[in-house]
């Protein structure tokens, strides 16, 4: 039998280690890679939780809670219903609190971009006159650094958040629970990816003085814009809305604009506001990201549930938040973003993985929607086919998928919604997010974007504090 084998071609498929798969084709042999790992990656203590977490008392009342989570999910009906400043409508916001992206970070601790964001933000607010003096208030202890998620906020990349800065508001309309994100600065060289001279101060006042009311007055008369709906038409249009935002930019300005033009505002400030939305297609990015922000705590606090709520990153740790643990916060260090870089730059300028637009993918879209967007892989690299194979990969550590927000290129299912962390604990399949990349340095902002993955060990501690709090 082995002589009939080897005297006939050989199909290979290889499971796991790659260089297999790659010294075969060298040798023109056919082989199929299946990207496999060990349930757990191999951590033996991974593996126990994940048995007694399977166990079928506790496995019932899991499945009755996510079963809820998913349902949350599925029926949040995000809408816009206005624009304010952060210290009039952000819970526990005040003069001297600067939120930031991402679990709990100290000042000190904090990566290039995000201190020249928060000094940057500092200076725009008047308390501080300079960058130098800026660092050394934040230095001092007299502010409040605390993350947006605990404040019912999400924030792009270094996710820097302060009191006069004008929010999106947006309402969960079936659980009646809000959430809130500053605008879009546009790309490049931006206070939230870290840069901080005059003009990123400049853009800040022009949008606190001119653009904040006028997007304010103009929802007064709207009354609300319907933002779930409004995404699935995106999505249908090419876009995947966290990176790629032609289809929900174009579609945001046209609803907004009938309500601008009856504010009163002068023609010229009007044209201002105009030209800035066509500046760069990012200006709808934040909308969703509270729109999911949304929808995502509207699952959060079901006892029992192994949902994933929220995944955030501060460009030194990546964190979780899991909706059957309320309070805490599981992490692991920040990854390497891969992906092209801007002419003159290098993978080693990059900080690491960095900001709250990950609850994109949390809800479904972004990484897990690709497929929507074959156009992204320009932006952030790869093959239009690894976009589609993200989207049918990310179901496997899914619940389900969300019926009003579908894939056209894969006879229109829903985007997969709800990761569940024993799903990833036994597949060793990890969420897969596409983001931008900032300079590690302050002062300079984007320089890149590409594709990233949570660590596994933010997993792990999820898995085994799920473990240690239910399985009594």
């Amino acid at each position: 039998m082995s002589h009939s084998l080897f005297n006939q071609p050989l199909n290979v498929i290889n499971l796991g280690i790659a260089m297999f798969s790659d010294d075969l084709k060298k040798q023109h042999i056919p082989v199929t890679h299946l990207d496999w790992t060990p349930p757990g990656q191999g951590n033996l203590a991974v593996i126990e939780a994940l048995d007694q977490i399977a166990a079928p008392a506790l496995a019932e009342k899991i499945a009755a809670a996510n079963q809820l989570a998913l349902e949350r999910i599925i029926q949040s009906h995000p809408v816009l219903v206005g624009y304010d400043q952060a210290i009039n409508v952000v819970p526990g916001m005040t003069r001297n609190t600067i939120l930031h992206a991402g679990p709990p970070i100290s000042w000190e601790k904090m990566c290039g971009g995000m201190k020249g964001a928060v000094t940057g933000a500092l200076v725009f607010e008047g308390l501080a006159a300079t960058l130098d003096e800026a660092a050394e208030l934040a230095a001092s202890g007299e502010i409040v650094f605390s993350p947006c998620h605990e404040h019912d906020c999400v924030g792009s990349m270094a996710g820097v958040t302060s009191a006069s800065m004008f929010m999106h508001i947006v309402e969960n309309k079936t659980y009646g629970n809000r959430a809130y994100t500053n605008m879009s600065e546009q790309m490049a060289k931006i206070l939230r990816m870290g840069a901080n001279d005059q003009s990123v101060i400049d853009r800040l006042n022009w949008m606190r003085d001119v653009q904040g009311p006028m997007l304010r007055d103009a929802m007064k008369l709207a009354g609300e814009i319907d933002l779930r709906l409004m995404l699935a038409q995106a999505l249908h249009m090419g876009d995947e809305c966290h990176n790629r935002n032609n289809a929900g930019t174009s579609l945001l300005i046209q609803a907004l604009t009938p309500w601008i033009i009856q504010t009163g505002y002068p023609v010229e400030q009007q044209r201002e506001v105009f030209d800035f939305v066509a500046s760069s297609d990012y200006f709808s990015g934040p909308t969703w990201m509270a729109m999911c922000k949304a929808a995502m705590d509207a699952a959060h606090g079901i006892e029992y549930s192994t949902v994933v709520t929220t995944m955030a990153r501060n460009g030194v740790e990546f964190g979780l938040r899991i909706s059957g643990l309320p309070g805490q916060w599981f992490t692991g260090p920040a990854q390497q973003v891969i992906g092209p870089m801007f002419a003159g730059y290098k993978p080693e300028d990059s900080g690491l993985d960095i900001g709250d637009s990950a609850i994109t993918e949390t809800y479904g879209i972004g990484g897990f929607a690709m497929a929507t967007a074959p156009a992204i892989v320009a932006l952030v690299g790869g093959t239009v086919d690894e976009a589609i194979d993200f989207s049918r990969r990310m179901r496997e550590i899914t619940l389900g998928e969300n019926p009003n927000v579908t894939i056209p290129l894969l006879s229109f299912t829903g985007v997969p919604t709800a990761i569940d962390i024993t799903k990833v604990g036994s597949s060793g399949i990890l969420p897969v997010i596409n983001t931008a990349i900032a300079h590690k340095d302050a002062g300079i902002g984007m320089i890149g974007a590409g594709i990233v993955h949570p660590p596994f060990a933010c997993f792990e501690q999820a898995l085994l504090t799920y473990r240690d709090r239910y399985c009594q």
